[in-house]
């Protein structure tokens, strides 16, 4: 494979170039130090990856990454920073790999396996990814100190917790930096319903709606959420859409 990687900071740049050459999967790793940098290496040469920084001065990594989606052949993009306080603008650019620094030589191989399963299967990384997107979508999820993308379709629901959400699945829980609402309005057509200012589930697990000490509940993996009178209504009427597509009424 041939890969660019961008950073503006030269010993983070040197580390990740070295251990990206260290890979046998690696035939060639050309480096920027920044954005317009990489834009003049990728107009006059073809990688299959981009190792990019995010924060950086002038166009940053995320901005790149819009305008290297719109190539005709656009390069697979793994997002390599300190930060992940831009997880819900990955999320929706769908890149192959999000991994948080000090880089490890067993995550870049990580990210490098997913780069070429991308190859190997006839489609570009970019273009596989955008498939994925549309059909489950994925958000970088710290786990045992590795950053790993979660489908949406193993979240069951999720808490607000201030500027954040925590996305629960069937075995554990997961804090991201993304506000309920941003999920609520990006997730909706997946079949998530927000059935209370501070809980977004998935209508389909719904398996009870009862009154509970004055008010009304949902029940989710045998999980009570509360459930506020201003969604009471539109969440049954939902319930009932549903149970009537469910036997064909």
């Amino acid at each position: 494979m041939r890969v660019l990687a961008v950073d503006d900071e030269p010993p983070a740049l040197d580390e990740l170039a070295f251990l990206l050459r260290a890979d046998p999967r690696v035939a060639k790793v050309t480096t920027a130090t920044d954005a317009t940098e990489a834009l003049r290496v990728l107009r006059d040469t073809d990688v299959d990856a981009v190792f990019l920084d995010i924060r950086m001065p002038g166009l940053d990594g995320m901005e790149l990454a819009r305008l290297l989606a719109r190539f005709a052949k656009p390069p697979a993009i793994v997002f390599v920073t300190a930060y992940d306080d831009r997880a819900a603008e990955a999320f929706d650019l769908g890149v192959t790999d999000y991994v948080r620094k000090p880089v490890q030589a067993d995550r870049v191989a990580e990210s490098l396996r997913r780069v070429l399963a991308g190859r190997l299967v006839g489609v570009h990384p970019a273009v596989a990814g955008a498939r994925d997107r549309a059909d489950d979508p994925t958000i970088p999820v710290e786990l045992a100190g590795t950053t790993r993308m979660l489908p949406r379709s193993a979240v069951r629901w999720v808490e607000a917790q201030g500027d954040y959400a925590r996305l629960h699945t069937a075995d554990g829980s997961h804090l991201v930096r993304v506000p309920l609402a941003t999920l609520a309005e990006r997730w909706a057509d997946a079949g998530f319903v927000r059935v209370h200012r501070s809980y977004l589930v998935q209508l389909k697990l719904i398996t009870e709606l009862r009154l509970a000490n004055g008010g009304y509940v949902v029940v989710v993996d045998g999980r009570e959420l509360p459930v506020s009178r201003r969604h009471t209504r539109e969440l049954k009427d939902r319930l009932v859409r549903a149970a009537k597509q469910n036997w064909g009424g």
